[in-house]
């Protein structure tokens, strides 16, 4: 069987270059991996198709064609579309007809045809309807995020919509959406929170039934437990004193081995680092018991050198370090530059350690695999209700973490102070986490399910109706939803 992957953006390399440091390549580039591999794992030839870039500023991309080590059954193909420089996902869209074209092009060069496709994102998705309409093979749409919810989030941030549809392009990617779910085989969606809330945003009414069992699957998300484990390795000793090495900085050996608040998520406005920050400077219990660590990519001295990152880093950096220094915390709010998942997984292994928490507080969280890898490594979380994580942490009346209202500073500090000083059994809690992920949430489970769902849909025959001519063409872009 032979089994493609559309993913337009960001990118796919065999060092992972870049993850977690840009928007564009976050958790659905690891999501697209690890699925991947886990059915190439069962013989299935695997093409995943991204966008080649030939730029000086991103290298690792030039190439049309490349691999994974030791995984001969994966192919990364990168088409040319939307010119040479890397450009943002949100300027993908007038070019999704060259990237399937480009597509369409390469099956025909090798004489064969996928047997079915799985999308991802909105662009992938709209990439898959074209697919599908020109060459009659069926698709899933995985849509990660769907953008009606990070619209409705975003305008309590911008002013006008006018605005923040310029830099979000809400209105292309919502009519991508609304056609990706309606003629895929399947949507894939990783909570039913996630089906019947965003799924189920009226934007989206009559494009999908959100009811209908039978358009819907539900496929979480896993951890790769090779690298996010509770079991101690020889990397962690480097975390241990890249963190002795800030504090000292600092002047503070005292707060040392002190509990940590971990946060790691990209530096953007929805991910709320400046919510969970006041929540800690409002709680003298935990200025004096832990310390909070914000993790960042490539930046030794964010203090000097923030002004030097590209938006949105810079402004969510600088919301920060104001108040930071204005309480003068610089010895208990340590910036962390971590490179790579395996220096992740051990800064999480080190906390856990130290009976530390992971915080995320989001405003709106799809699912979120930071929790989970997280929780794999033995640290509990403190997470937004809103999203995945309410049904990651909770089920059947078990309690396997604490969700709170992102949005109220109060609740969040509650949170925090019931993991780290209140909660009676803190071994407890790390144990229920570990087992939560082990028996629910790995790659291999969620590969297993893919396959069932690609076995079932392989031989669907789509019937595509009228597409844009600005998802063809680029021409004549939607202006109204």
């Amino acid at each position: 069987m032979r089994v493609a992957f559309f993913n337009p953006q960001g990118n796919f390399d065999p060092e992972d270059s870049y993850w977690t440091m840009h928007p564009d390549f976050g958790g659905q580039l690891v999501y697209v991996k690890e699925v991947a591999y886990g059915l190439a794992q069962k013989g299935i030839v695997i093409d995943i198709f991204t966008r080649r870039i030939v730029d000086p500023d991103w290298p690792e991309f030039k190439e049309r064609y490349d691999k994974y080590p030791g995984m001969d059954k994966i192919n990364i193909i990168r088409i040319d579309f939307g010119g040479k420089n890397f450009l943002q996902k949100e300027e993908l869209w007038p070019y999704l007809g060259d990237y399937t074209r480009g597509i369409e092009q390469y099956y025909e060069s090798i004489n064969t045809m996928p047997d079915f496709v799985t999308t991802h994102y909105g662009d992938g998705g709209m990439s898959g309807v074209i697919f599908a309409k020109d060459k009659g093979i069926p698709f899933s749409f995985t849509a990660h995020s769907l953008g009606a919810q990070k619209m409705e989030k975003m305008a309590s941030i911008y002013n006008n919509f006018e605005e923040m549809n310029k830099d979000y392009k809400f209105i292309s990617r919502i009519t991508a959406e609304r056609l990706a779910m309606k003629y895929s085989s399947v949507n894939i969606v990783s909570t039913s929170m996630e089906r019947f809330q965003q799924y189920g945003h009226d934007l989206y009414k009559n494009w999908v039934d959100v009811s209908d069992d039978s358009r819907f699957a539900h496929i979480s998300p896993g951890v790769n437990t090779d690298i996010f484990t509770n079991k101690t390795k020889k990397i962690d000793s480097e975390i241990r004193k890249k963190i002795k090495k800030i504090i000292n900085k600092y002047g503070s050996p005292d707060r040392i081995g002190k509990p940590l608040i971990v946060a790691s998520s990209r530096l953007e406005p929805k991910k709320n680092h400046i919510g969970l920050l006041k929540a800690y400077i409002a709680s003298e219990k935990l200025k004096e018991k832990a310390n909070l660590v914000i993790v960042v990519r490539s930046l030794t001295d964010p203090y000097k050198e923030y002004k030097e990152k590209p938006e949105p880093e810079r402004k969510v950096l600088g919301q920060l370090i104001e108040p930071i220094q204005k309480e003068n915390l610089q010895d208990r709010v340590l910036f962390l530059d971590i490179t790579d998942q395996k220096e992740l997984s051990a800064l999480y292994r080190v906390a856990s350690k130290w009976n530390s928490v992971f915080a995320i507080t989001t405003l709106y969280e799809p699912f979120g695999l930071a929790p989970i890898e997280a929780m794999a490594c033995g640290l509990p979380v403190v997470a937004t209700k809103n999203g995945g994580p309410s049904e990651i942490l909770r089920d059947n009346g078990e309690e396997y973490g604490v969700l709170v209202d992102p949005q109220n500073i109060e609740d969040i500090k509650n949170g925090l102070e019931s993991v780290l000083i209140d909660y009676e059994d803190y071994h407890s809690l790390q144990q229920k986490s570990i087992k939560r992920v082990r028996e629910k949430y790995t790659w291999k489970i969620t590969a297993e399910k893919y396959l069932q769902e690609i076995e079932k849909h392989k031989n669907d025959k789509p019937k595509i109706g009228d597409i844009p001519e600005y998802y063809l063409t680029g021409k004549n872009p939607p202006k109204r939803l």
